[in-house]
């Protein structure tokens, strides 16, 4: 037996034997309903073994240090209702809450909606620019001016047609109307730099800080020829960038005064962000989409280098290796954690709020490949802990984040695609 098929057998072994001492408390996950809602209570005890026990995609390699991947299994004290607020979404793509309870929604072919928080699904807003609506571009994310009170600006990002140069992501923002019907004062604050006619790999999460500074996520397009760029500091593409409320550079950034560099640069070398959160301390975390065996967590610092596609784990989706990369390499950052095999990453809310305290510090991640939703327990910036939710729904969880009222709000990206809300038990 070759070191393949060992490790594929121990895999399976592995999975029998983590089924076998697995309690009744799967039984907690939410049942599919119309408009109804399940029950989830099960204790929140450590299990010996890790709670991933699939074969990986790339068996041979390792991880950097203990626990940067296949975390234990852990499971939830909390007991939860999960409410399907709204159907027939067209492939939503992000949600925001607002303040009264109500959510903003971008669905990819192009239009943005509100959802009111009893279901009702709104007309398409009026008044966004043209949008690039292929493979995986659209209208992205969108999110809320960190005074939307007074000034009920929004930001969105898109992937914008760019003529004959081809396309790439560009984030507007403009006020909506009172009858919350249509945006006006719209303008495009940003343009990712340079144009590719391809249709992958757009990237483009937004996260206000508290200092009221926009980072935005961008991909690096996919393709072998271009991706390089993600580690060439006159592009934009595979980098975070902090920007101003208007677009332009961000006082004090890391790459300023460099010569030949972008000064919107904040971090270098990431493949295609799409899950980007700050945690209870303000500290920025985002989640890469990785290649076969290398979706990633990683802690973000101004001025770090990331990586891709010289430092990566996993592998090309065609199972050659990525071109001449290492796991890891001095000057380059390390991933906290990182999944084989992979999820597809795309959302992610650290939970803050006082509806469910057991979560509280804990980071959600949306998992389209394995159709769920990801909780990672976190202590001292390391995965300690790992538990998959709403499996039983097959659906592509596509973002999710924390409303006012403590409950979080997913969105699943399918032609009829859904609107979740996960709030306490009633009588919990």
């Amino acid at each position: 037996m070759n070191r393949h098929h060992l490790l594929s057998a121990c895999a399976i072994l592995l999975a029998g034997f983590t089924a076998a001492c697995k309690q009744s408390g799967q039984e907690q996950r939410a049942q599919a309903q119309d408009n109804t809602e399940a029950t989830s209570s099960i204790s929140d005890q450590i299990n010996r073994l890790p709670l991933e026990t699939r074969e990986a995609n790339v068996p041979e390699q390792r991880p950097t240090f203990p626990e940067q991947t296949r975390a234990k299994g852990i499971k939830s004290t909390v007991a939860f209702d999960v409410t399907v607020v709204a159907k027939g979404l067209k492939n939503p793509w992000a949600v925001e809450p607002l303040p009264n309870g109500d959510l903003l929604i971008t669905e990819k072919p192009g239009l943005l909606r509100i959802v009111s928080a009893k279901g009702q699904i709104g007309d398409p807003i009026k008044g966004l620019p043209a949008v690039y609506a292929s493979g995986q571009g659209g209208l992205l994310d969108v999110a809320l001016s960190p005074n939307f009170s007074t000034d009920q600006t929004i930001y969105w990002s898109f992937s914008e047609p760019r003529g004959d140069k081809g396309n790439a992501t560009s984030v507007a923002k403009g006020v909506l109307s009172t009858d919350r019907r249509s945006l006006s004062q719209v303008r495009v604050i940003f343009r990712a730099l340079p144009a590719y006619d391809g249709d992958k790999h757009f990237g483009s999460r937004l996260a206000f800080g508290s200092d009221g500074l926009l980072f935005v996520t961008l991909g690096e397009r996919s393709d072998k020829e271009i991706r390089p760029q993600a580690q060439q500091m006159n592009s934009h593409m595979g980098k975070t960038l902090r920007i101003t409320s208007d677009g332009k550079p961000a006082p004090n950034n890391p790459f300023a005064k460099q010569a030949g560099a972008l000064p919107e640069i904040w971090t270098v070398g990431q493949r295609n962000v799409q899950s980007m959160a700050f945690d209870e301390k303000g500290q920025l975390w985002t989640v890469d989409m990785g290649p076969q065996g290398g979706d990633e967590v990683n802690r973000i610092e101004g001025g770090k280098n990331y990586g891709w596609p010289v430092v990566t784990f996993g592998e090309e989706y065609s199972g050659e290796p990525v071109p001449n990369s290492v796991t890891t390499k001095q000057g380059f950052v390390d991933p906290v954690y990182y999944w084989d095999p992979v999820i597809a990453p795309s959302g992610a809310q650290f939970y803050t709020g006082d509806a469910f305290p057991a979560w509280r510090g804990n980071l959600f991640v949306g998992a389209l490949k394995d159709r769920e939703l990801v909780r990672l327990q976190i202590e001292n910036g390391r995965v300690t802990g790992e538990e998959r939710l709403l499996s039983d729904r097959k659906q592509r969880v596509r973002d999710v984040r924390q409303g006012p009222d403590g409950a979080l709000y997913v969105v699943t990206d399918e032609a009829d695609g859904e609107l979740w809300k996960i709030a306490p038990q009633a009588g919990s």
